[in-house]
């Protein structure tokens, strides 16, 4: 198939207006159902798209790609299913059942939620510490296997390290990332001049699974910045989040909590959470904070945002996507930021886990990190969903919820 999609779905608008809702419905699970159920459509389908090698190209180009990985091979087969229109449509279908759900759970729980919700939020709030800690240990063997030897594997410790200081810069995060991207892009490939370098991603994408949403509580602080301030956060995490998944809390936390107010530390990880159990993206979290910045307009304006790099890269340059695996320097960049990502995620459990405020919580987070230390197969949903219930248990005790 070439590189030139049709302007129309060979099955029809309605048949591939409802593949995608579909898939956008039912992707719990985070980037390996997504990915899974996009395979399914765009490969295995009645009117299949792409080759199993075109599917992979996707998937590995998303890879070097910052950005919600599993929604940017989303727009690509879209794209190469319908053209621009399709890229437009199938992309809003796959991501507006999430972005609904997401919204709609901060609008009815945002404002003096029941005790029982606010169990639920403080319990599956307990575990996102553990869970972000999951999502980095599951990738630094992959990561460090990718990294070569020698000195790569030196500079490969270096950024990771880099990363997880990068947590307490707040937004010169940013900057980590893309320091080490360029450091390691820089020293790749200076001596391989004249000649293709074999691409070596540091990292792959990071498939973070799902959890349980719950209520978000607003900062007691006066919030500040606008609508300015809730794009400005939103394309961090849609321009320049390298890696994926996790690493966009240690990208907003700090906007979020600190610079801006709009969440307590304990509303910023219910706003994780919610953001976990959303079928779609995790960076449907930003909608979250959006939402809880300034209403259903900020929501709506993150996600706009968030996702509009991501539709960018497809609709002006999918043609290039099966010949970006050979992209010596892109490569390379990804080499060093992709650590780098993991460091900030594995990170970003310290200040989660100094947010929790209640001594029952502390307990939750311990043995939900120890159950995904050693549960086999280890599942975040599983996880979440059990702390949870403990928050569930904690409030027909009488325990302190937290404020």
């Amino acid at each position: 198939m070439g590189d030139v999609p049709p302007t129309r779905p060979a099955q029809g608008w309605g048949g591939f207006a409802r593949t995608f809702a579909r898939i956008g419905a039912t992707g719990f699970g985070g980037p390996p159902a997504h990915l899974q159920l996009l395979r399914g459509a765009a490969v295995h389908g009645t009117a299949a798209w792409l080759s199993e090698e075109e599917f992979a190209d996707a998937v590995a180009a998303a890879s070097l790609l910052p950005g919600p990985a599993s929604t940017q091979v989303a727009f690509y087969c879209a794209w190469r299913a319908a053209g621009p229109l399709g890229a437009l449509v199938g992309g809003l279908l796959f991501v507006l059942p999430g972005l609904v759900a997401a919204l709609v759970a901060a609008a009815v729980l945002l404002h003096h939620p029941p005790r029982l919700v606010l169990g639920l939020a403080a319990g599956a709030s307990a575990a996102v510490p553990a869970v972000a800690l999951h999502a980095a240990a599951g990738l630094l063997l992959p990561s460090w296997r990718g990294a070569g030897g020698g000195a790569r594997r030196v500079r490969w410790v270096a950024y990771v390290v880099a990363g997880a200081g990068g947590v307490w810069l707040g937004s010169g995060l940013v900057l980590v990332l893309l320091g080490c991207g360029a450091v390691e892009a820089v020293v790749r490939t200076r001596p391989a001049r004249g000649r293709t370098a074999a691409p070596a991603l540091g990292g792959p994408v990071l498939l973070a699974r799902r959890g349980w949403a719950v209520a978000i509580r607003p900062a007691a602080a006066v919030a500040t910045g606008g609508l300015a301030a809730v794009a400005w956060v939103a394309l961090k995490v849609g321009a320049l989040s390298f890696g994926g998944g996790f690493v966009i809390v240690p990208l907003i936390q700090h906007d979020a909590v600190t610079t801006y107010h709009w969440l307590t530390p304990a509303g910023f990880l219910n706003a994780v959470a919610i953001g976990q159990v959303a079928p779609g993206p995790v960076v449907l979290t930003v909608a979250v904070v959006g939402y809880a910045a300034r209403g259903l307009v900020g929501g709506l304006l993150a996600a706009a945002v968030v996702f509009a790099p991501s539709l960018a890269f497809v609709l002006l340059g999918g043609s290039a996507v099966p010949r970006l695996r050979e992209r010596a320097g892109l490569s390379a960049f990804v080499a060093g930021s992709s650590p780098a990502a993991l460091g900030a995620i594995g990170g970003s459990a310290v200040p989660l886990a100094a947010a929790l405020s209640t001594p029952w919580q502390a307990v939750v987070a311990v043995a939900a990190a120890a159950y995904l230390l050693v549960r086999r197969p280890r599942t975040a949903l599983a996880a979440l969903a059990a702390a949870a219930a403990c928050g569930v248990v904690a409030v027909a005790i009488g325990l302190a919820m937290p404020s």
